[in-house]
Order: structure tokens, then sequence, then C-alpha cells
């Protein structure tokens, strides 16, 4: 993995000729052998050397061809680096000839060696590169993106949409080396974006925006217009012939390698045809599909109305073919690692003052394992599975999408990366490396506190050689001993190893031997011999290298000649395991002699048919079966062995079975997906043997015996559930199984006040999983492997946390949602039990008291016993410190017992519950009998609770809204109606006429609807899709609408607070809810707070005619049906009643107009009761959703409202504010019900289905 170290270098832009303005890099671009890269202004062009970073060669355009052509916009080398073509604003391609000089550019003086050394990569001379001016191709239509190929510029046009591709000016035909690009003959080619022929286009309106090409993969890719991303290939009808044979071997999309399988002539080019798959795809909002569409690049002065662009949209591709993964970049969202079908959003670090803008550029390492990601406003190193590695905003003022890029292992805005040593298994030394040097780990050596300590200096630098790294950087392969004495270091070609005990590198004596050979696979130690998988002119060879002999060819002391390249080696004990690039699994056997060691091949196996795609496999090992490790012959080790790999993203398991005819053929399991790295613990810890250790960007997942999990039955690829997952905050590099500890890296930044830059380098962190797999045994009741498990580590000096850790989750974790309190005490009962069996347990149960909330304290002490008791206990031992920590937990539970007495229950004169204000806020866990009383289940509880003793602006935020309210509805129809939202079922906005009440529409009121605490909800658009009823945006009034000034404003000041006084609410009845709650994870004051669905309503009764009023006789609910609310809480205001008086301009506030008039609630006994809630407090009820959450044992209080006749009924109107408090759509409510499901059919009962609107 890669962690930022040093500084930034920031190269110099200094015209390279006199006389020329200076004028900013516009683009920079790499060569296809990534040796090389060119930057463009706008009139001039450069050839940089990578390392050194030099410039070779600058040609700068005249002032003609910028007036005639347009100025340079973004550069491409052609696949061969013999030319350069420039796109320009002019719809112009100017052609730049590159050709290669032995000659140098810059005159080095000699120095002596011990004067100079050349750094990385900078060993070689700067020959010289010729920048000529080739010629100019004038593109008609409007030139959008262009793609030049081996053959042909591929590209696109906007007037009118089509993909064009022309031939090279000119054509050598010459040998050449293997290319995935096919071979297509050099003819003209056009075809037009037409439905008949681009039918797999989701929109056809469009213009190819963008052609990407990947050589390593083979796969094309092209972003249109309207953010939407294909991958793609060019075709030809097949032949009858083509049609009978079969193409089996031949993968989806990709390209033919056949040069018979394309046409010859220009004739037959229209024989070619496009095929693609969307690969990133999105809704577009109703009211866009309902619009003609306005093309994005359309001159401003030439469209009707503004182009909506989706946040959604597509902006960059890159390719992983490692890891098999795809990433796509939007616009003002999250980039997307797609691995079809189910694309993963990746995390962006959030700036607490300046946003992230679109995504400019990505691309992967050379090695698959980082993907650079350059924003408008900062940029990022991401790994495989989407964790954030760094990023920086603000050190550059904009990182533009054509200045960045990432030349494999260099990055143009970091040159220094510290890698770890990629070798998957359960090291004591871990190493890692800069660019000039490796770090070994060496707190294995030391004491455990150093282990644990984050300032302790556990990493061992040792330089590689200077004359080694000058021609053959990067480093590319390395490899680190068992014992963390011996590391081996491999280049661009030759290799060098190391040794602790002496303090020296031994490198090649002949550089030419040293020249002639690169290694392609992989690096073992096997004791103090060297295994190397290399390549040799062509050929593959595994060699042996002893360190105690100097590196010759002479010495080696075994070749094995293989068929195909390795693609990885892997060494389980005296066992090496090789994989190659023909999808073989060879099997060789580690043999000394007297005079040399040989390798044996025991066994080779196919993989053909399980492994897709043999590159893609980055980690194997194997599991041997215990009889076999300890009777069988090591010959059969292959056709028992389970084989573990990581396949791109996968971690898998092949089983073998041997077939009626006695063949070895493999069953795949797949562990998990997303996963970076993984460690196996083959022998060490016996409690861990067989275990299986995987990192996903989040956190370890642990498989104690992967052996003994057995194969899904289904036939299905199902993921295997991990036994344990430990969370990590930093990036894990190994486990010292021997100290049960975690080890890892993290970057840290540094700023300085007189320095210009930010400096970055790397911290070691560390994390105990003791505790974790204590906590996987107990819970699964295995307090005896629990036991023995321990007992490997009790010699450390921090068992007693790692034992106080694993008390304090147990003490402070939630109780189980099947069975709340009898899990819960008899996990925590199987704790105890088993730290009575270590001598620490006093001493733990104190520190973890001592650490956790005082009201959890009687709950712990329930089960460990009378803290008294372990006191004098503690003193009769002699044991004085620990009994004084017991002596203040005794203090503080005498505190407790005399805080915890509840605050005594207040009423209002209708019977209901009322506390105070205050008290709610500074002492809400005392309010528990008020709660119990008010929500409770007995029959006189109302299911209704008073807040008096508000401060004095709720009175003023009540008094201004309801106001408002009378004026909003007093508007004329026309005016209401520009602010409904029928699309959200009225739910945002106004509505009238639309809700059903006692089985027809409700006219008596007028409401309005919105989300006081959020506008506009982050939810995904499936979400907002699917629940538009919560996840749509407020609307507001203009804020210059007659009458009504100032709506929003006072709207949202009555709702947040009443939000702020119902959060508080919900803490007090947390305790009381937790034991009612179906889940009892799940906590009341979160999920009003994080939710995103809250909804306020603003309701106007209308004046009624004295014809409409509810007669003495009638049922109390015959003018407004008694219902439930479907929130978890709601908060409710006073209503106010306003007199409209011709004679006045204003109506006047007037006392209840009649005793009828009112809400009227049933209480939980059935009982008829009329609640009046005084102007300056606030109630609040519970809802539906509640009461399905505790599985009814709290219900939701069934309500109505009444108007009684009076005088002047018909000029006076009601009105009111209720604010529901309900959780987000996917919160479960039951095991079978989740809010959204449930509040979908409250609103069919309320507003009738979707499809009847």
């Amino acid at each position: 993995m890669y962690f930022p170290t040093s500084a930034a270098r920031r190269l110099a832009t200094i015209p390279a000729l006199p006389n020329i303005p200076p004028e900013p890099v516009l683009a920079i671009c790499p060569s296809p052998r990534k040796t090389l890269f060119c930057s463009i202004t706008r009139s001039g062009v450069s050839v940089w050397r990578v390392r050194p970073p030099a410039v070779l060669a600058f040609l700068s355009r005249t002032p003609t061809s910028i007036i005639d052509h347009g100025e340079n916009k973004q550069p491409h080398w052609s696949p061969d680096g013999q030319r350069i073509v420039i796109q320009t604003t002019g719809s112009y391609l100017v052609l730049i000839d590159v050709t290669y000089s032995e000659e140098t550019v810059y005159q080095i003086p000699k120095l002596p060696s011990n004067d100079y050394l050349a750094g990385p990569g900078e060993g070689f001379l700067l020959n010289a590169v010729h920048l000529h001016f080739e010629g100019v191709i004038q593109i008609e239509g409007g030139l959008v993106s262009l793609s030049p190929r081996r053959q042909y510029i591929l590209f696109s046009t906007r007037n009118p949409p089509a993909v064009q591709r022309i031939p090279w000016p000119s054509e050598e035909d010459s040998e050449r080396e293997y290319d995935p690009e096919p071979i297509n003959h050099h003819v003209h080619g056009s075809w037009l974006l037409e439905e008949e022929d681009f039918s797999w286009l989701i929109e056809t309106e469009v213009v190819v925006s963008n052609i990407l090409f990947s050589r390593s993969t083979g796969v094309e890719t092209w972003i249109t217009s309207d953010g939407r991303a294909y991958v793609v290939r060019l075709a030809e009808p097949p032949s009858p012939l083509d049609v009978s044979e079969s193409n089996d071997g031949q993968p989806p999309f990709s390209p033919s390698k056949n040069p018979a399988d394309r046409p010859s002539s220009e004739s037959q080019q229209n024989t070619f045809y496009w095929e693609g798959t969307c690969i990133h795809d999105f809704d577009m909002p109703r009211w866009v599909q309902k619009q003609r569409r306005v093309d994005p690049d359309e001159p401003l002065h030439e469209r009707e109305r503004k182009a909506y662009i989706d946040p959604n949209s597509a902006v960059a591709v890159a390719i992983n073919g490692k890891f098999s993964l795809i990433a796509v970049g939007t616009l003002s969202f999250p980039s997307e690692e797609d691995t079809a079908p189910t694309p993963k959003i990746i995390e962006i670090p959030i700036t607490p003052n300046k946003s992230t803008g679109r995504v400019c550029s990505m691309e992967w390492s050379s090695d698959g394992y980082v993907l650079a990601v350059g924003w408008q406003n900062g940029w990022g190193i991401f790994s495989s599975s989407g964790r954030c590695l760094v990023a920086g905003f603000g050190v550059e003022e904009h990182v533009d999408a054509k200045r960045y890029g990432s030349l494999g292992v260099l990055l143009m805005l970091l040159t220094h990366f510290l890698a770890a040593f990629r070798i998957f298994s359960c090291m004591e030394f871990k190493g890692s490396q800069l660019d000039d040097r490796a770090l070994v780990y060496r707190g294995a050596d030391q004491p455990d506190m150093s282990v644990i300590n984050p300032e302790s200096d556990v990493w061992q630098h040792i330089k590689i050689p200077q004359s080694y790294l000058a021609k053959n950087w990067p480093i590319r392969y390395s490899s680190l001993s068992s014992d963390g004495r011996l590391i081996a270091i491999a280049g661009r070609w030759g290799l060098v190893h190391y040794s602790a005990s002496s303090g020296r590198w031994k490198m090649f004596a002949d550089e030419d031997q040293e020249q002639a050979f690169s290694v392609k696979g992989g690096l073992l130690w096997f004791h103090h011999v060297l295994i190397a998988a290399v390549e040799v002119a062509k050929s593959y060879q595994i060699r042996l290298y002893s360190r105690d002999t100097e590196l010759s060819n002479r010495n080696v002391l075994h070749r094995e000649i293989l068929s195909a390249p390795v693609v990885i080696l892997s060494l389980v004990d005296n066992s090496l395991l090789v994989y190659t690039a023909d999808n073989m699994l060879h099997h060789y056997l580690i043999v000394p002699t007297a005079e040399t060691i040989k390798l044996h091949l025991c066994g080779t196996i196919s993989f053909q048919g399980i492994i897709a795609v043999p590159s893609a496999v980055r980690m194997l090992s194997w599991m041997i079966p215990t009889a076999q490790k300890h009777l069988g012959d090591p010959v059969d080790d292959l056709t028992v062995a389970t084989v573990l790999m990581v396949v791109g993203g996968q971690l898998v398991l092949l089983r073998p079975r041997k077939s009626a005819e006695q063949e070895v053929k493999y069953d795949m399991q797949i562990f998990a997906d997303h996963i970076e790295f993984c460690w196996i613990h083959l022998r060490g810890i016996r409690a861990l043997e067989n275990s299986l250790w995987a990192f996903d960007g989040k956190g370890i997942r642990v498989w104690l015996n992967a052996l003994s999990i057995e194969h899904s039955s289904n036939g299905h690829h199902e993921s295997v559930k991990e036994s344990v997952t430990i969370p990590v905050d930093f990036y894990p590099l190994s486990v010292l199984m021997d100290k049960g500890v975690i080890i890892g890296a993290e970057h840290e930044i540094s700023t300085r006040s007189n320095l210009p830059f930010a400096l970055f380098r790397h911290g070691t962190s560390s994390t105990l999983f003791l505790q974790h797999i204590l906590h996987c045994h107990l819970e699964a009741g295995h307090l005896r492997e629990a036991i023995v498990f321990a007992s490997n580590y009790q010699h450390l000096v921090y068992f007693s946390h790692s034992l106080e850790m694993l008390l304090h989750t147990v003490v402070e974790s939630e109780p189980s949602p099947d069975s709340p309190s009898e899990n819960a005490d008899k996990l925590l009962s199987t704790v105890v039990e088993f730290l009575d069996h270590f001598d620490g347990a006093l001493d733990v149960v104190v520190g973890c008291v001592r650490k956790t909330e005082m009201s959890r304290w009687p709950r712990l002490f329930n089960i460990v016993g009378n803290p008294k008791a372990l006191f004098e206990t503690c003193l009769s031992s002699g044991r004085l410190k620990t009994a004084g920590s017991y002596l203040i937990v005794l203090h503080g539970l005498e505190q407790l017992e005399d805080d915890s007495t509840d605050a005594p229950i207040q009423y209002t004169p209708e019977g209901a519950v009322s506390i105070s204000y205050s008290a709610l806020f500074s002492s809400p866990l005392s309010l528990g009998a008020s709660i119990e009383q008010a929500f409770g289940s007995h029959p006189n509880s109302l299911g209704i609770i008073v807040v008096r003793d508000l401060p004095p602006a709720y009175a003023l935020y009540r008094e201004r809204l309801l106001k408002l309210a009378y004026q909003f509805a007093n508007l004329d129809e026309a005016t209401r109606e520009k602010y409904t939202d029928p699309a959200s079922r009225y739910s945002f906005g106004w509505s009238h006429g639309k809700e059903i009440m006692n089985g027809k529409p409700d006219t008596l009121k007028g409401s309005y609807y919105a989300n006081p605490i959020v506008d506009v909800p982050s939810v995904s658009a499936e979400d907002r899709s699917s629940y538009p009823e919560y996840y749509g945006a407020n609307i507001w009034p203009a804020p210059d609408e007659k009458g009504i000034e100032g709506f929003e404003e006072a709207f949202k000041n009555l709702g947040s607070f009443i939000f702020k006084v119902g959060c508080q609410l919900a803490v007090a009845c947390q305790p009381f809810a937790l034991s009612q709650l179906s889940d009892s994870t799940v906590s009341l004051p979160k999920l009003i707070e994080k939710s995103q669905t809250s909804k306020a309503r603003l309701l106007h009764y209308f004046p009624a005619s004295l014809d409409a009023l509810p007669k003495e006789d009638e049922p109390v609910d015959s003018w407004c049906g008694f219902h439930l609310d479907h929130s978890l809480l709601t908060g409710l205001c006073s209503a106010m009643y306003l007199l409209k008086d011709e004679s006045k301009p204003e109506p006047t506030a007037i006392p209840s107009p009649s005793p009828q008039s009112g809400l009227y609630i049933r209480t939980r006994g059935g009982e008829l009761t009329k609640v009046a809630i005084p102007t300056d407090c606030l109630a609040f009820q519970t809802g539906e959703a509640l009461e399905v959450a505790t599985g009814g044992k709290l219900r939701a209080t069934p309500h109505c409202v009444r108007v009684g006749p009076s005088e002047n009924s018909d000029k006076i109107s009601r009105e009111t504010f209720a604010f529901f408090m309900q959780p987000d759509t996917d919160q479960a409510l039951s095991p079978a019900m989740t809010f959204g499901q449930f509040s979908k059919r409250v609103f069919d009962d309320h507003y009738g289905s979707e499809g009847s609107m």
C-alpha cells in the first residue's frame, strides 16, 4: 500500500525559449512507456523526462498557427510514442513528430562518485528528443474527443453526433510486439449516433464526450454528454461460418485478435459496428424527463433555458485490470468503484471549509492497488476497496483535469511514497519501502509496551545501494525473511539482497548479468536461500540464490524452466507454490542436498474454468488437513490441500474433491468481496491455527478456522460470514500473533507557518485483537476455548487491559433484540466467569467500572457481586491499591442512589402529565416516573405529555407562524396551488382536500408540509424515487409573496425549537423505551436526530358553516375522525383561534369559542378525554411507528379535533402546528417491516394508492 512521504515537488515552468511570455501549463500526458511526459501551454509543448524531471525538448507554435487553428487544448501520444497529437480549441489536430537521439541534451560535468551520486532512476543520460511540426488535420463538425490508435485516430464530433476514424498521414508496416488493441486496416470510418445503429445507448441524442482506451486491458470506454458511461468495442457481423463455430473462449466485449476477422478495404468499412453496455446509469428527475433536452455544450445565447446537469453524471473513468474494477468519477458525488452490476460508493473526506468539486481526473497505479483522484479543489489517494489513504485540499489553488496524472508509482503532485512489502503472511517482521530505502519493523524484538506505544522508534532504515537504484528504479518486488534479517529488492533489472547480520548488500559484480534478466512473479526467502521468478530472453525460470555466495550466474543453486510467466509465488513450510499465467498451479518441494538445494516438482493442476483471468490472482496459499500434515506424504499435498486465493477483490477457497475417475476437481467458495490483502496463520498460537485474516478497507475480518467451514450445498457463491470483525482506523500491515497486536501505518501531515508547503510522513499505529477473539468465543458459549486462547497471552503486560476492554464492551453494548435481558445478562455472566480464571480479575472489574457510565454500574455489580464484598476481598488479600479503587466506586454508587430519585409527577388540570423545560434539559433521566405515567400502558395513561416553562422565544415563534398560516390560507386559490407537490402525494407544500378522513376527502382544513430541519435530504436517487413523501425537497413561498413575507423563516424557527425539545424528550424516554423496543440496539434519540424524514404540518381549519358543524348528539369524531399519527413522537402547539372582523384589516385572536372545541384523545383504558394545551406549553404524544417498533407495548395515541358550535362560528378559523418526528425509511420497526414500508401503507389509506393519484 502507498502512503505519502517528504514534500510535493513543484516543477519549474519557465519559458524554454527567450522572448516568450510565461504561460500556465494546461495539461500533461504520459508517454506509452511512462518514461516521458509532455505538457502543453496555450502555444507550446514540452517533453519531460520522468526521472530526473527535466525538459528534453520544447516546440512553440507560431502566432499565425494559433490564430488559424486555435490554441492548444489537450495532448495525446500515439501508441508507438512517435507522435504527439494536440487537440486545439478550433477543432484541429496538430501533429508533432517525435524522434529520439543518442546525443545528450545537457552537458553534465564528470564528477567523482564520492562527490555525486545519481538519484533513483537518474542513472541514465538525458538523451535528446526532437520535435518537428508534421501537419494539421481539420475536423469537420466540431471535434469533441479523440483517442490515437496504432493504425488510425479515433475521434468524436458534435455536429453531427458521430464517431469517426482516419488513418495516420503516413504508414509504416513493421514488426511489433503484441498489442492488446485489435489490428484494423487503415480505412476511414464514420458512425452516426442513430438509434438503429446504437440501440444499446440509453439516450441516443447525445455526443461522445470522452473516448478512453486502456492498453493494459484492451477495454474501451465512452462517456456520453448525458453523463452515462459505456464499455464498447468495434465489431463486425459474424459470417455464417463464424455462427456455426463456438467462440466460448472469447470474453464479451474483448476485441478479436485475428487479422482475418477485420475487413481489409474501405468498401468493407460499413460491416463494422459498435457494441456496448452501460456501466454507469442513473435516473433523471421526472420533471427533467418531461422537458425538451438541452445539449450542455450548446452556447448559452442559443438556449431557451438552462440545461439540467445531473450531479451523478460521469466525467472520468479508470480501468483496473488487476482487481477487475472500473472507477467512475462524477460531477459532485463520490467516485464509484464498479464491479458490475453493483457499484460501491467510496467515501470522500469532507473538508470543513471547501467542497471537493467535480472529479477531474482519475488513474490507477500500475499495480492496481491505489486510485489517484483529482477534484477541482484537491486530490486524494484511495485503496482498491475505497479507503482514503490521504487527501489534500487547499494546498494547490486548483487541480485541473488536464494537469493531474499518475505515472506508475510517481504522482506529479507527490513524488515520494511509502509502499508496504506485499508479503501475505502473519510475520513478526514487516517491511516497507521508500524510493531509496527499506524500512523493517523491529517492534517484535522490543518489550511489549514498545509494540503498542506510538512514540516508540520501531522502524529500521536500510539504504538501498544508490548505484543499483540509479538504473533500475522503480522497485517492483521486495521480500523480507521470516526472521527479519534478510531483505531482497528487485527493480527493472536484476536484484540485490541484504543481511542485517553483516550490514552489507550484495550485488552482481557483472553488470551485464544483472541487466540480462528481470524479476517477474515475486521473491521469497527460504532460510538463507532466495527464490526468484525471473524472465530471461523471453524464457521464464525460477532461480535459487544463496545469501552466502556472491551474486553471479555461476552461483545459481538451481534453475527451474517454466513454459509461462509466473504470476505469484508462495511458500508454505518447505512447499513452494507457483501459479503461472497459463492458469496452472505447480507444487514444488524444496529439497536440501549435501551440496545444494533443489526444487522437486510434486504435481501440477489446472484451474481452467475456475479462474477466468490468471493475472488477477494476487495472493496464494493453502491449508493442509491435520492428518495429511502429520502422517501423509508431502508429495500428495496438492490433491488434499484447500487452496486459498485472492482473485481481483474476492477472497476464495478452492476445496478439492475426487471424481469417480480419481481426478481432483475444485469447488469454489467465495469468502468475501473487496479484499485488499489477507494473512493466514498456519502454526504458532494453536487456538488460531488455520485462521484467516482479511482486510476489506474498513476492518479486519477473521475466520477462526477456515478449514472447518462447510461448503454451501446450494451451489450459490455466497459470502461466508466471518467469525470476528475488528475495526481499525489505520491501514494494517501485519498481525503479531504472539503479542496479540495488529500493527499498521497512517500518514501524518506537518505544516509550518514559515514554509509554503506541507510535509508528509508516516506514523505507526497498533490495536489489540485479543478482546475481539475472546468476545467471539464467549458469545458462542465456548468458555474453555476462550480460556485456552487467553492463556497464550497472560504473560503480556497489557493482558489485563485487553480484559478490561472486553468487559467494557459487553457492559456498554445494548442487549440483543431476540432476548433483550436474558442474552445480555448471560453473556455478561459468562465473561465474569471467564475473568475468574485469571489472577487479575478484581483489577479488571474495577478498571472497567471506572471507564463505564455510572448508570450501568448496577447491572454490572448484579453479576459480579456486591462491591463492598469485593472491597473487603482486596483488603484481606493485601491488594491495597485495588481496594482504594473500589472505595472510589463505592462512593460513586452512593451518589448514584441519591441522584436516581425520580422527580415528583405533576399534572395539568385535565390530568395530562406535565414536566418542566429546565428539568428536561438538566436531568432528563430523573423524569422516568413521569415518562412511564404519560406513555405507559396502564388504563389512565393519556399517551401525551406537556412541557411547561418554555423560554419566551417560543411564544413569539408560535404567534408569528400561526398568523402566517391564516394569511396563506386566505390567498387566492391560484396562488396557493403554485406551492403544491402532487408527486409527493401532497406531502410537501400546500394540501387541501387531498387527505381521506372518515371515508371522504377532508376539505375542512388545509395543511402546509415541510421539513424544517433538512431542506434537501442527502439520500440516493433510488430512495428519493421510492419515498417522495419524505425525501423530496421543501417548497417555500417566494420571499416577496405579498402577505406572507418571512413564511420560511417563521416555519423553520418554530420547527427547530420543537425539534430540539423533542430530541431531549427522546433522551428522557430512552431508558423506558429500551425495555420495550423490539430492537433494543436502537437509540431513540439517534433515530430522531439523524433522521431526514422529519415533517412539520402547519394547519388551518377553515371557518365552518353553521350547517356543517357537528350537532350535540353526534359522535365527538364526526367532524374530524379519530386517527393515529404514524410518527415516533409528535410535537403539538396549542391552537390559535382567529375571528375575522370585516371592519378590521387583521383577524383577532380569541379564546376557544366553545367549551367543546379542542383536542380529544382516548386513554389507554379507552376513556374519552379533552386535553387543553396552554399557550406557553408544548405537548408530545406517541405515534404509530413507536407502537409497531415496541410490538404494541407502547401504543399510539388516538386523537381527533372537534369544533363546537358557537356564535360567529362561520368567521372563526383554527390554526395550529404539529411536528412529526420519525425514523428514516430503512429503519426496521419490526423484523418484517421498515418504516418506509409501514408509511407507504398509511399513505395509501389516507391518500389512495399512487396509481390512483
